[in-house]
């Protein structure tokens, strides 16, 4: 499995809370924090519920 960059793009303010710990769990505590991880498939499953607020590249 390869490696990912998840940027956090877009604030979690007015989001469910599910959202916000998902987020968190990602290692994302605001906008523009970038973090790396390992593309298995329970990252790319966070990565998917909070789409909308992250930006994915491939590291």
């Amino acid at each position: 499995m390869g490696k990912i960059k998840v940027t956090q793009v877009r604030s979690n303010i007015k989001r469910p809370q599910d959202q916000k710990r998902t987020l968190e769990a990602l290692g994302l505590n605001g906008i523009g924090q970038e973090v790396e991880h390992e593309a298995t498939p329970s990252i790319l499953g966070m990565v998917k519920k909070v789409e909308h607020l992250v930006s994915v590249e491939e590291a």
